[in-house]
């Protein structure tokens, strides 16, 4: 048996204790491409159409429930409070015992939001608001938190937080104004590097060091991570799947591809990994797996206890 096989045998994905559940894996799902913003820094602005919706949902949720076990399902875009039905989905995917997570840019009504929180009342996971500030401001996040969703957060031990670009012109004002309105108000805050055709963008010295200041990538505390050459156990027990049903190991798979990087799709079934594989790319943009211990030698931050770990091996090259 070779050092890798052996490697991977060693390195067993524990489950994951969310809400009171063992979750086995996790998913993020683009729900759709439409977006009610049209930020200048926005990965998806060069495309032609962004009007994409989920029109069977029944048979979407369904496609999931060849899932084994628990998972966490993260619902992003798009926006996915643009997508109708969007509580029906979340529904559907309780029902079928998952727990749901959601990225959004905070801006849904009021009705929008309450339909959502009681869809997934007892299985919400993380709620995490962009703030995108050509729309919006750190005052009316936390002003919204505290009317809308902090009795509920609350009571159902929800994980609220505050996302945002880090866009070089916006850098001195998010770690100078943005990042410490937050913290006052007790809301965890993470930004995410600015991206050019997938890759993060150029800093200069002073814009990495601000960048790092404010906690580097979702507070990975770097601005570019890179697990080349690691044991991963993305497309075992993470997915990204994307607004046309395309199933994916991880992002950097769907933009990149490769060996074991397309899993299949919810229209023709997907299958799962066995183990964990090798990353081949040199940037992991997939902080999911990173925070929750998916990927060899890094410590888990989310969810509970860590995975074993295997033994010291030289890295693949």
């Amino acid at each position: 048996m070779s050092a890798l096989s052996t490697a991977a045998e060693r390195f067993v994905f524990a489950p994951l204790s969310i809400l009171g559940r063992q979750v086995v894996g996790v998913v993020t799902w683009n729900v759709n491409d439409t977006c009610n913003y049209r930020c200048s820094y926005c990965t998806q602005r060069h495309m032609a159409a962004r009007t994409w919706k989920i029109e069977d949902i029944d048979r979407y949720v369904r496609a999931l429930s060849a899932l084994p076990g628990t998972w966490e399902i993260k619902l992003s875009g798009g926006e996915p409070f643009q997508q109708p039905g969007l509580e029906d989905i979340a529904r559907g995917l309780v029902d079928l015992g998952h727990v749901v997570s959601v990225q959004t840019n905070f801006s849904a009504s009021a009705a929008k939001l309450a339909r959502f929180l009681e869809a997934t009342e007892g299985a919400l996971h993380v709620f995490s608001a962009s703030l995108h500030l050509e729309y919006a401001s750190a005052e009316g996040f936390v002003a919204r938190y505290a009317s809308e969703l902090r009795p509920w957060v609350e009571r159902h031990g929800v994980r609220f937080n505050v996302t945002s670009v880090a866009a070089p012109a916006r850098l001195a004002q998010l770690r100078d104004e943005v990042a410490p309105r937050f913290a006052a108000a007790g809301i965890a805050f993470k930004v995410q590097p600015d991206k050019v055709r997938g890759r993060v963008r150029e800093y200069s010295a002073e814009e990495r060091q601000a960048l790092l200041a404010l906690g580097g990538h979702n507070l990975t505390g770097e601005v570019a991570p890179d697990y080349f050459g690691r044991l991963c156990w993305a497309g075992g027990r993470y997915l990204a799947i994307k607004s046309d049903g395309q199933v994916w190991r991880c992002y950097p798979a769907s933009r990149f591809g490769g060996r074991f990087a397309r899993l299949g799709s919810l229209h023709e079934g997907f299958e799962l990994l066995d183990a964990p594989k090798v990353c081949p790319y040199t940037y992991c943009n997939c902080t999911v797996p990173i925070h929750r211990g998916m990927i060899e030698g890094v410590p888990r931050t989310l969810g509970g206890a860590a995975p074993t770990a295997p033994e010291e091996r030289p890295r693949c090259s």
